[in-house]
């Protein structure tokens, strides 16, 4: 368990990102894609019957024991959390109510994120803008781990460390990589949550909170559904920096898991990047991709040359002046 993994910096890379030609392309030759763009309808309905789902799970859990209230926050609550955090990501790319509803989608976004227990939808938005812009981009793509983290988290053990802290590293990291003004929005997302918190708290005592934000925790951190955040970029094969999986977690997780479709496409909303898969099959099926998030995450902890470095980062010369 402390063998130290073979990575000491991150595979530099002079190109563009591959999602921006292979867009062209495929438009090129299948410009009916253009026509799965927009909005999902059935969304804001799935997602209101999860957060609905949550409350009354609150209700539920306000007389149990600790232990029992930890259980179902990391085997049942946690798993809902985590898949509404996905549904915040769709919601980010405006596909909920569609892009002349821009403000629709963020109000929408502080709702869906009410059972996450701790604000995060208006800063995730402001972020991810950058992911998808400058995918590897040093200094502006804060997915991408710090240096501390690449030469620390180096061990088996430490690289299980790395994936229960994952959260907290999640929310730290874009305050020290690419630190922002807070804006109106994120204030307002950190009002409407604390003020829920407290009816919450208010009404069923403290058990419902600790449910909340520790089955958000817990099912950010080591836990299966959480092996997409390692499947989605981190470098498994040399020069191939996304990677899509096209199992069962997909029908739980917004298909977050058609994750080159979605940054080839990042306007198709999740429902609808398995027709971008099937319209345009040679593009993908010869492609990297993975089968399972839990082999993911056992191969990322005991593969010498897997860990926080195995991620492709690239210079953009017009950097924060965009």
């Amino acid at each position: 368990m402390g063998k130290a993994v073979g990575r000491w910096d991150f595979e530099w890379v002079y190109n563009e990102q591959p999602h921006t030609w292979r867009r062209k392309e495929i438009l090129a030759k299948y410009p009916e894609i253009k026509s799965l763009m927009g909005h999902d309808p059935q969304l804001k309905w799935v997602v209101s019957g999860m957060v609905l789902t949550q409350l009354l799970a609150c209700y539920m859990v306000h007389e149990l024991s600790w232990k029992w209230v930890l259980f179902w926050a990391y085997a049942f609550g946690g798993c809902i959390n985590h898949s509404l955090t996905l549904a915040i990501h769709d919601i980010s790319h405006n596909v909920a109510f569609g892009t002349k509803r821009a403000r629709w989608n963020r109000w929408f976004a502080m709702f869906a994120n009410l059972p996450i227990g701790l604000p995060y939808s208006a800063s995730f938005k402001k972020y991810h803008i950058d992911h998808h812009r400058y995918l590897g981009g040093d200094g502006l793509d804060v997915d991408i781990p710090t240096d501390i983290e690449g030469w620390f988290f180096c061990t088996p053990a430490r690289k299980v460390l790395w994936l229960f802290l994952q959260p907290l590293f999640y929310a730290l990291r874009p305050l020290v990589v690419n630190p922002k003004p807070v804006t109106r929005l994120e204030m307002l997302n950190a009002v409407v949550q604390f003020v829920v918190d407290i009816i919450i708290y208010y009404f069923w005592g403290l058990k419902p909170i600790v449910y909340l934000i520790a089955g958000s925790i817990l099912c950010m951190g080591l836990h299966p559904i959480s092996g997409h955040f390692i499947a989605e970029h981190y470098m498994f094969m040399k020069g191939h920096e996304t990677y899509s999986y096209y199992g069962p977690l997909n029908l739980i997780t917004f298909n977050v898991g058609y994750h080159m479709e979605h940054h080839d496409f990042p306007s198709i909303p999740g429902s609808k990047l398995p027709e971008v898969k099937r319209i345009a099959a040679e593009y993908y099926d010869s492609l990297p991709q993975h089968t399972s998030w839990m082999r993911v995450l056992w191969d990322f902890v005991f593969e010498d040359t897997i860990g926080p470095y195995a991620r492709i980062k690239r210079q953009y010369k017009l950097g924060k002046k965009e």
